[in-house]
């Protein structure tokens, strides 16, 4: 079985956004915060919300295009 992409989560300062998502997708989240909680030996699973930020920044970081345009930071 392949591992899934989002290792364990880790705590920063958050900014509040807020966002709406398809009932669909919510429950995606839910089954992939379960999926995740037992592949890292958590007792409890993560809260969906708190995937959306370490998936969003998987995906930035793995656009190669976005990479290589991406203005250094300083």
């Amino acid at each position: 079985m392949s591992r899934l992409r989002l290792g364990p989560i880790v705590e920063e300062k958050p900014v509040k956004l807020t966002v709406e998502l398809p009932g669909a997708l919510f429950r995606q989240l839910g089954d992939y915060a379960r999926v995740h909680a037992a592949e890292n030996g958590l007792s409890e699973p993560v809260p969906p919300e708190r995937l959306i930020a370490p998936m969003v920044e998987r995906f930035i970081m793995s656009d190669r295009g976005f990479v290589r345009r991406r203005k250094p930071q300083p």
